[in-house]
């Protein structure tokens, strides 16, 4: 390379490692939450779901979909990947915030609070495990 040339842009490869964690993520949680209504175990769609352990089953297998979201966000990043994973959980926390808003009142209110202040820790986790493959 020489001192004129510019570095080689990666925004579409950036762009594909958040689009993939973020699609890994919301499939995987949606997918898990439409299996449980069909079972019978989470009320029908629509009805709200005053169950504090129903909410917490929900909330523990989310965080273990967005930490793999963010591991799969780094895991395909060009470079930096613990930013990568870091972005992906700044998205989920700005989705996190919508959802929360949208659906204020719908069910016990700490539900949306806990996905939002989550999505971060689980980001950084997702992130950390993966550099930390990297360098074993």
């Amino acid at each position: 390379m020489t001192a004129l040339s510019k570095p080689p842009r990666r925004g579409g490869r950036s762009a594909i490692a958040l689009f993939a964690g973020f699609i890994v993520g919301a499939v995987l949680s949606l997918g898990t939450d439409q299996m449980l209504h069909t079972l019978g175990v989470f009320p029908p769609l629509g009805k709200p779901m005053p169950e504090t352990n129903l909410l917490l089953l929900a909330l523990s297998y989310r965080l273990v979909y967005d930490g793999l979201g963010s591991y799969i966000a780094a895991w395909l990043a060009p470079s930096a990947p613990m930013l990568h994973a870091m972005l992906l959980g700044a998205i989920g926390f700005v989705v996190s915030i919508v959802g929360a808003v949208a659906m204020w009142n719908f069910g016990p209110n700490w539900y949306p609070i806990a996905l939002a202040v989550s999505v971060l820790p689980t980001a950084w986790i997702g992130g950390w495990l993966y550099t930390r493959r990297v360098v074993a």
